[in-house]
């Protein structure tokens, strides 16, 4: 099989427990660093799936690298190659695919609730074989200030209640603006930065929570969070080419 390519765009935003299951299930996976100047591959076809991930970054910045990602989105998509979006990476995907990119009505930072938007779609991205029950909502992390409309031909598959695009898919194709691949680790990472960034917002906005509300339990949120994030994470890898 060929690898996995995961885009970092950002050393703090690495892949986390997305690269866990990929080597879980023995999927072998590329990092490439745009970050640190590394060339976008001009072709998908060496890879049988590529995956985005976030960045404090806007996809409507003049960066080097968005134009030639946003034209690699679109040529896996058109090939067939599975993607899959991290927040950032979800916007990447919705732009890329004709939706666009706009400043949320809050920042929504933190822990918070995603409804699974009851369809076809959603069973089938949320549905687990031989469960009792469906997964109507889950606990996930946040941390954007920009939203994603939906491209031509998107289905939604959740919402919360600061943001109503969380979730979309475009046949093996998912956009995530939420983070279900944080670790722990990852997420004492961001809040090193959260005073320089939003410190004057958390005694104003329920959307965004503190340091300490975000650390509280971590291990536990984010394994229920690992659970879901298998779920997902398992139906796009169905996708993978060869």
């Amino acid at each position: 099989m060929n690898p996995v390519a995961i885009f970092r765009h950002s050393i703090t935003e690495g892949p986390g427990y997305f690269a866990t299951f990929l080597d879980r299930n023995r999927v072998p996976w590329r990092l490439i660093k745009t970050d640190e100047g590394e060339a976008v591959p001009a072709d998908a076809g060496g890879y049988s799936g590529l995956a985005f991930m976030g960045g404090p970054m806007s996809v409507n910045d003049d960066f080097p690298w968005i134009a030639p990602v946003l034209a690699l989105i679109r040529q896996a998509v058109r090939d067939d190659v599975p993607v899959i979006g991290h927040c950032l990476g979800g916007q990447l995907m919705a732009k890329a695919l004709g939706g666009v990119v706009t400043r949320n009505p809050v920042k929504e930072i933190g822990w918070g609730r995603v409804d699974v938007v009851p369809s076809a779609a959603s069973r089938q991205w949320f549905d687990r074989p031989g469960a009792l029950e469906r997964v109507e909502s889950f606990e996930s992390f946040h941390w954007h200030g920009e939203t994603f409309s939906m491209p031509p031909g998107a289905e939604r598959l959740a919402a919360s209640a600061y943001c109503a695009n969380q979730m979309f898919v475009i046949g093996k194709h998912l956009a995530m603006q939420c983070h279900v691949e944080m670790t722990p680790a990852l997420i004492e990472d961001w809040c090193r930065d959260w005073a320089r960034e939003v410190c004057s917002l958390a005694r104003n906005t329920p959307s965004v929570q503190t340091p300490h509300e975000m650390l509280r339990d971590v291990a536990k949120k984010t394994a229920r969070l690992h659970d879901v994030a298998d779920q997902l994470y398992t139906v796009w890898l169905r996708g993978l080419a060869c």
